[in-house]
């Protein structure tokens, strides 16, 4: 049997459960009891690990009662029983609880796994101030003497340096005597399921001990808390999880105590939190009366992408060596969750977190809103500085009548806005060709039209004709010879008459071929589409572009004569228009997307894989969660909804091969000489000044073998 595609654990991703149960004042059989309905909740759902607040087995605010005989044995007892009762439960169990060691007693989280404790983590920086008193019951992690102690009749570790490690899954699936993962998540590479414990105060604090986890290795940080609530209180809570977790590069899970805590003189509001990277995946409903759990999935894969292309990370790792030396890491086998790893194709384990289809374009709209203002501002900045740096004060564009040269324009027209130019400085030129559509070249007149340009029309076919006699192309005697040539030709007579028309006019002639199409190499190189002067586009995806001039639109930036032809431009096939058709279509006669595969799918590879370095197979277990079903996930609102669409796992698996070819193997000497422009989106460009440098002459064999041994054909 090999891995299974279809399962979450086979591609990196952990699952994490947070737990608020109820609790009932210094009883720790009721505590116990509800702690390990939550446990076996969070076993179900397929969790690697499962936190709950901070001495839950107690509960928190019970003062002297802490120092109690009766409670502390009672105590002792429900661990043991939790201990017992994970052996068949598949989470990491971190509870709460207040024990006693060197005649101290000490604040602590229980890490049990499968009927055993791994360790005991001391809470590292007590609070003594406003309405917290613990360093009257409780020792500082600082005071122990030893770092083991006898629990239950084993010698365990003890502290606040402790890391847990899972190591390669010791679980079998049927009569297959390997482990389920061969060669996926869990794999042994440094820190990909590496926790780390920590308590309430301790991240409050200038200098948390899961900063020194995180560079020592982990990568998932748990904070078991109790955290009374007062007005405000929740949203200082998120912002230092997200802070931590983004500066730290790890996931960061936060329980605080919930129902039935003591209300003597505080209040509880059952706060749970999940976030990764700083990004929020789960949250509790706060103040509910019911019990909760939370349940993510921590992609360790990304995380640990994101810290080796941070330099900085490891750099602040190196400058602390002496500290992470004295980090001490418990390994132990960690068994796969059975549920999740049993899903097929009949069952596909659906993850706990949210793929967006479009990872260039955010689905909230308020993120939307604020990234369209940005994209654009950027590009415009760019532009405006690079005349500014030159001395000109015109443009020369081509006007296709589709969506890149319709969001060059746009900008085009901000920049000389912005400058305070005239808009007659926009030097637009339609070029139509021998399979120019009457409704594009509608589109381009109308465009020039409504933002008030200098626009033109200039023929290329006779000088095209000239290029084909002169080379002896078999179009020259009208033999319908539509090859590669053919098409290069038209394109190359366009970016030519560009760039003269900028030399007599002193002007810059603008780019706007977009990211897309610069990874999958489809432009024409050199004299060609390729090619320009500045190129605002140039990190700019086309699923952007089309949000960009959809959020144009929707938000009124200009008339509505102007509204009216960009949205004929967004329902226009994407298409280069250089074959001709047999004349009975009202559209292009080629589909970009039929040749290269759809924008949309191709854009979640090259933001996946450029950014992350991800496997192939991953990307497409990611993409079908995205995209196998459109019921599914959020849409952006004004994406209308024909333009929803789905995609199985043989669509996917088809296009994402082809894009691995073209980006790998065949497009890198067209992105080595790309012309200047602005990186506008955290997905990065690939201009190999910035964000992308590989050789020109690579192979695709790795990559393209990657896919087909781990991505079922459907």
């Amino acid at each position: 049997m090999t891995d299974n595609f279809y399962s979450a654990y086979r591609h990196g991703f952990v699952r994490v459960a947070v737990c608020v149960p109820h609790v009932r004042v210094a009883d720790p059989e009721f505590n116990t009891t509800h702690t390990s309905a939550l446990a076996a909740r969070a076993s179900e759902a397929g969790a690697a690990v499962a936190l709950f607040p901070e001495l839950g087995i107690s509960s928190y605010a019970i003062d002297d009662l802490l120092q109690q005989e009766a409670l502390l044995d009672g105590v002792l007892k429900g661990i043991c029983q939790i201990a017992e009762e994970s052996r068949q439960l598949t989470p990491v169990l971190l509870v709460g609880a207040p024990l006693r060691f060197e005649n101290r007693l000490f604040n602590c989280a229980v890490v049990i796994y499968r009927g055993r404790v791994l360790g005991i983590v001391p809470k590292t920086y007590l609070p003594s101030y406003r309405e917290f008193y613990e360093t009257r019951q409780f020792s500082a992690a600082r005071h122990a003497v030893g770092r083991e102690v006898r629990f239950l009749g084993d010698t365990v570790p003890f502290g606040n340096d402790l890391l847990f490690r899972g190591g390669q899954a010791a679980a079998k699936s049927g009569d297959d005597s390997r482990p389920i993962f061969r060669d996926a998540a869990f794999r042994g590479t440094e820190g990909e399921f590496t926790l780390h414990v920590e308590i309430c105060e301790d991240v409050w604090t200038p200098v948390p001990p899961s900063s020194y986890a995180a560079l020592a290795g982990a990568t998932v940080l748990a904070n078991l808390s109790a955290s009374n609530i007062t007005i405000g209180k929740s949203l200082y809570r998120k912002d230092l999880c997200a802070s931590q977790s983004g500066k730290c590069i790890a996931a960061y899970l936060y329980s605080a105590a919930g129902p039935g805590e003591s209300t003597t003189d505080l209040a509880w509001d059952g706060h749970a939190l999940i976030y990764e990277d700083g990004e929020l995946l789960a949250e509790s409903e706060r103040f509910a009366d019911h019990e909760q759990i939370i349940v993510a999935d921590i992609d360790t894969d990304r995380l640990a992408q994101s810290r080796m292309r941070q330099t900085s990370f490891s750099d602040a790792a190196a400058l602390h060596r002496d500290r992470l030396e004295a980090v001490r890491t418990v390994e132990y086998e960690f068994q796969v969750p059975q549920s999740s790893a049993e899903a097929g194709p009949q069952c596909l384990d659906r993850l706990r977190r949210g793929i967006e289809r479009f990872p260039f374009v955010p689905s909230n709209a308020v993120r939307r809103d604020e990234q369209a203002y940005e994209a654009y501002n950027i590009q415009v900045h760019g532009l405006m500085q690079r005349l500014r740096a030159t001395g000109i004060e015109k443009i020369v564009v081509g006007i296709s009548g589709g969506l890149d040269s319709t969001q060059a324009l746009i900008v085009a027209a901000r920049t000389m806005d912005r400058l305070k130019l005239p808009r007659g400085n926009i030097l637009a030129y339609t070029m139509p060709g021998f399979a120019t559509s009457s409704g594009t070249r509608s589109n381009a007149h109308r465009l020039m039209e409504a933002f008030g340009v200098s626009g033109h029309e200039l023929d290329i076919r006779p000088s095209a004709m000239q290029m084909f006699r002169d080379i002896g192309h078999p179009f020259a005697e009208e033999d319908p010879e539509y090859d590669i040539t053919f098409e290069n030709v038209q394109a190359g007579e366009r970016t030519s008459h560009l760039f003269r028309l900028a030399n007599y006019n002193d002007a810059l002639v603008l780019g706007t071929g977009d990211l897309s199409e610069l990874a999958l190499g489809w432009a024409t190189y050199g004299v060609g589409d390729q090619m320009s002067h500045y190129n605002v586009n140039a990190s700019v995806p086309k699923t952007l572009i089309q949000h960009l001039i959809r959020w144009v639109i929707a938000t009124s930036q200009f008339d509505e004569a102007a509204s009216r032809v960009l949205q004929s431009v967004l329902d226009t096939e994407i298409s280069p228009e250089l074959v001709p058709g047999d004349g009975t279509a009202d559209g292009p006669a080629q589909s970009t997307e039929a040749k290269i595969g759809p924008y949309e799918l191709q854009d979640f590879f090259l933001y996946y894989i450029s950014r992350f370095g991800f496997r192939p197979s991953k990307v497409a277990f990611m993409a079908l969660h995205a995209w196998g079903d459109r019921s599914q996930g959020l849409w952006p609102e004004f994406l209308p909804d024909h333009k929803r669409n789905e995609y199985d796992l043989a669509e996917i698996r088809k296009w994402l091969e082809l894009f691995l070819f073209r980006f790998f193997q065949i497009s890198q000497f067209k992105r080595t000489a790309v012309p200047n422009g602005p990186k506008v989106g955290s997905g990065g460009s690939l201009s190999p000044r910035g964000d992308w440098r590989a050789p020109s002459d690579s192979s695709a064999a790795a990559w393209l073998t990657e896919l087909r041994q781990n991505v079922p054909e459907g």
